[in-house]
């Protein structure tokens, strides 16, 4: 057996087990596991391992720096007000809630990440859920899947596959927002209009309407200005064309060291909250990148999308699009996002095609419950809350949701070209 088929065999188990979590162990130790495999079996060189860790530092900062943000937030009680008040504003109206819901979702996607929507909104939307008598939930923990990837390419901010796509070469804000800004609205629109269609039997139901929301400390006001501060010198960082994982970094620190200054309290509490776990799993997906990499499978990529972009480029587009849409819910999308971004790096992939693979990265985690980080990040926030999701009901929804949505922002990114 060649050592090009046994790295792609270690990655393949190694990706798996991030997915599918055998005996609950947890993804990161799947990754760092099948990164650390493949250098004991000399398949990867050591210096070429850390060559592997090195290319995510700007995606550990950003995550860590969002990490810090979104957990100071919910110790404060931020996301529990903003969706306390939100339950307010129905007035007793399960569709209205379900709106109002769904644009606080857009909003914490946008300026925190998707994974903030799935680790912090959920819980807060089923508490909101349980505080409203809603007698079916299930609607509007759903909206905090959907969004956090329907909303995930507004920005470049909005999800850190985002920052792997492009990798040194991220738009500044100002030509991010002409590429993106109407493929991401039509992508929230659409996913809104089917998700909605498809609830609403269970949005029938009547919901309380005398909720008073929490109180607001000024520890939670001082997050909450943290927070918009974070997004306004981030848009900043990305007009400027600056890499935005320092700054996140710093503007998550800062915030988080005025909170507990305020509120007197000890760091710990806010350490442990936080699932550091992610930044072992994101090297060590880094690193088996890297090893496929040196196994020649980009450079393989690398020549197909030049032979297919130099025939016709919206054609290579549509199909790129799609493909790793689909690839995304085999392997999860942020590998896939690795692979894509190395592969179109190399290739120097016609502007068409890094569009459509990019939103292909963002939508396609739509159709299943393997799709995104955020999606199982959001699978294991729901069975904290006591409620249950299967693979097979996600994905006979996500066959509705994905596709128009999908479609309609690689057709406007295309025609906006």
């Amino acid at each position: 057996m060649s050592s090009s088929l046994i790295t792609g065999l270690i990655a393949l188990v190694a990706t798996a087990g991030v997915i599918i979590r055998p005996l609950r162990i947890p993804e990161a130790v799947w990754a760092v596991a099948g990164a650390a495999l493949l250098v004991v079996l000399n398949l990867l060189a050591p210096a070429d391992a850390l060559v592997g860790v090195s290319k995510g530092i700007d995606v550990y900062l950003f995550l860590a720096g969002m990490m810090l943000l979104s957990e100071i937030g919910r110790q404060e009680g931020l996301f529990d007000w903003l969706a306390a008040i939100a339950t307010r504003h129905s007035r007793g109206s399960a569709s209205r809630l379900f709106l109002l819901i769904y644009a606080v979702g857009i909003l914490v996607t946008t300026f925190l990440s998707n994974d903030a929507t799935a680790v912090v909104l959920t819980p807060a939307v089923a508490a909101v859920a349980r505080s409203a008598k809603a007698q079916q939930p299930l609607p509007y923990v759903l909206i905090c899947a959907f969004i956090a990837n329907a909303a995930s390419f507004v920005l470049p901010i909005s999800n850190p596959a985002n920052l792997v796509i492009y990798g040194s070469h991220m738009p500044p804000l100002l030509q991010w927002l002409p590429r993106y800004l109407l493929p991401s609205g039509l992508s929230i629109v659409a996913t809104y209009v089917v998700l909605r269609w498809t609830q609403r039997s269970a949005l029938a139901q009547t919901i309380a309407s005398d909720i008073a929301p929490p109180r607001l400390s000024v520890a939670g006001k001082t997050a909450a200005l943290g927070i918009a501060a974070t997004a306004i010198a981030l848009l900043a960082a990305s007009a400027m064309d600056m890499q935005l994982g320092l700054p996140t970094a710093v503007a998550g620190t800062l915030t988080a060291l005025v909170v507990l200054i305020l509120e007197r309290k000890s760091p710990w509490p806010t350490i442990k909250g936080i699932p550091w776990g992610v930044l072992p799993l994101v090297a060590g997906l880094f690193v088996l990148v890297e090893a496929l990499d040196k196994a020649g499978l980009m450079r393989a990529l690398t020549v197909l999308l030049q032979d297919e972009a130099s025939r016709s480029a919206v054609s290579t587009a549509w199909g790129a699009g799609i493909l790793i849409a689909i690839v995304s819910n085999l392997m999860n999308n942020l590998p896939a996002a690795l692979i894509a971004g190395s592969a179109i790096g190399s290739a120097h992939a016609p502007e068409e095609v890094t569009r459509a693979v990019l939103i292909g990265v963002n939508l396609g985690p739509n159709l299943s419950v393997t799709g995104s980080l955020a999606t199982i990040l959001w699978l294991t926030a729901l069975r904290r809350e006591g409620l249950h999701v299967s693979s097979a009901a996600f994905l006979k929804l996500g066959l509705l949701v994905m596709p128009p949505a999908l479609l309609l922002a690689i057709g406007a990114a295309l025609l906006t070209h």
